[in-house]
């Protein structure tokens, strides 16, 4: 069996959600093989959950895993320039965000994060809340109507529209279904689903700095998303001085202070692009997987709907009230444990030169895997068990320093994360006290290293609309 499944019905047993089972290197090369697979998380060996550094298996570039938090954090922090983006992410991204503040290093990276640095502003909770709990309002009712229907959904798309709609509204003012925005949301769904950001053929035999092209429905669908944000751009620049204040109007107004120049078109689509993507995708995909295990796991679940219930009643879910909900949190802080979002940071080494005393060579690929280091024995008391408790562990918080990092460490660390947090405990707060989420097939579940850490086929639901209390 190469899934390990065990849905809990005794609370005081932890749960544990689905993975794939560590095997010796050999034979998890036979479990991709024989499976025709391009699932990353199933060749990582059983000595990658326990090693701290050392080599990945064989592959033509070298790859180098790391799972110490120490030289992790000096990697990130990258203070002599020598570990960029590697060639395998840049190409999977770049047809999408350009040479975008994403992919891009060195001195270009400096001058876009100066010009960017004040349309972050707009993603401060204080300032976002209110368009993250209007669009939130918006799908509880769409999902009602879903639930009285008995509709199937698919889990996957339900977070996916949530988080576009969400960050659409902090980027353009403007909802997912208004104008062109619905479209570019479904290319992006072709784009998640089809980019080849793992190659495992390329993975092992590629050069480093190699070009590789994506699959044509790929390429196509970055042409639209990025004609799609042109156009509202475009319409934007139409109404500058008038338009309102948010994420591309920042954007717009940027200039580099030691120049005095803007961004150009293709720039604004770039950078733009990134917006869309990293303020959307990982949380949806973290959500994903929040959901499913709640579904699961009904302890936690109800353990949920008791802190909504103490900490909002009837009354509406405010900004101070979200802030309140610590155990709602921490269940979304331990499923980016078990699930990080981004499952592998790729760099590669410009130079030949150490991580600690290993030797690494230029062109190696350095694998930082959020999903090993967070699940490394050395690191976390049962470390592939669910436990959102873990975080006010005592034992647990030391280790977490340095070895979690579901969004990345030093000068690359993401801006969003307070975002992410808070409108993550919202969706999570205000679906789970409204409804009951029945998963069709759970046992069918597994992880897969795409884009982001998602689940190998869509996770298929129906929801059961909660009874109210009444007086």
């Amino acid at each position: 069996m190469n899934t390990v499944l065990a849905v809990c019905p005794n609370p005081e047993v932890a749960y544990r959600p689905p993975a794939p089972e560590p095997l010796s290197a050999i034979a998890s090369l036979l479990r991709v093989i024989a499976r025709g697979e391009r699932n990353l998380l199933s060749l990582l060996p059983a000595e990658a959950y326990t090693v701290k550094i050392g080599r990945l298996g064989w592959s033509r570039r070298g790859i180098v895993l790391v799972n110490d938090p120490a030289m992790v954090m000096d990697i990130l922090k990258d203070p002599q320039h020598i570990f960029p983006k590697n060639d395998l992410m840049v190409s999977a991204l770049e047809g999408l965000v350009g040479r975008s503040m994403f992919v891009s290093h060195g001195e270009v990276w400096k001058r876009q994060r100066r010009m960017i640095d004040p349309a972050f502003s707009h993603m401060r909770i204080d300032r976002s809340y209110a368009s993250m709990f209007e669009a939130t309002e918006d799908h509880v009712r769409d999902l009602k109507q879903s639930a009285a229907k008995r509709e199937v959904l698919s889990l996957d798309k339900v977070m996916s529209r949530l988080t576009a709609d969400i960050v659409c509204r902090a980027i353009f003012s403007t909802s997912l279904d208004q104008g062109v925005a619905r479209s570019v949301f479904e290319d992006f769904l072709i784009f998640e689903r089809s980019c080849a950001s793992v190659d495992l053929g390329r993975l092992i035999l590629g050069k480093p700095w190699e070009s590789i092209p994506q699959p044509p429905a790929v390429a196509a669908a970055c042409e639209r998303i990025r004609s799609h944000i042109g156009v509202m751009l475009d319409e934007r620049k139409e109404r500058l001085e008038t338009g309102p204040d948010d994420i591309a109007q920042a954007l717009l107004m940027a200039r580099d202070p030691e120049t005095g120049e803007g961004f150009s078109r293709e720039e604004l689509i770039d950078q733009l692009g990134v917006f869309f993507l990293a303020g959307h995708e990982t949380t949806a995909s973290a959500l994903t997987w929040a959901f499913y295990i709640l579904s699961q796991h009904p302890h936690a679940a109800k353990r949920m709907r008791q802190e909504y219930e103490s900490v909002v009643g009837e009354g509406e879910l405010t900004l101070e009230k979200a802030k309140r909900l610590s155990y709602t949190r921490n269940v979304f802080r331990e499923s980016m444990r078990l699930y990080p979002p981004i499952t592998f940071i790729p760099r590669v080494a410009l130079k030949d030169t150490t991580i600690g005393h290993y030797a690494v060579k230029r062109g190696n690929m350095i694998m930082i895997a959020p999903w090993s280091l967070h699940r490394h024995a050395d690191l976390w008391s049962n470390p592939n068990h669910f436990d959102p408790d873990r975080f006010v562990n005592e034992e647990d918080k030391a280790h977490a320093v340095g070895a979690y990092i579901p969004f990345g460490l030093g000068p690359r660390v993401c801006v969003g994360a307070a975002f992410a947090t808070l409108e993550a405990t919202l969706i999570l707060a205000r679906l789970m006290n409204t409804f009951d989420f029945r998963v069709l097939d759970p046992d069918s579940v597994r992880p897969a290293a795409r884009l982001t850490t998602r689940p190998e086929k869509e996770i298929e639901i129906t929801l059961t609309e909660l009874a109210r209390k009444t007086a």
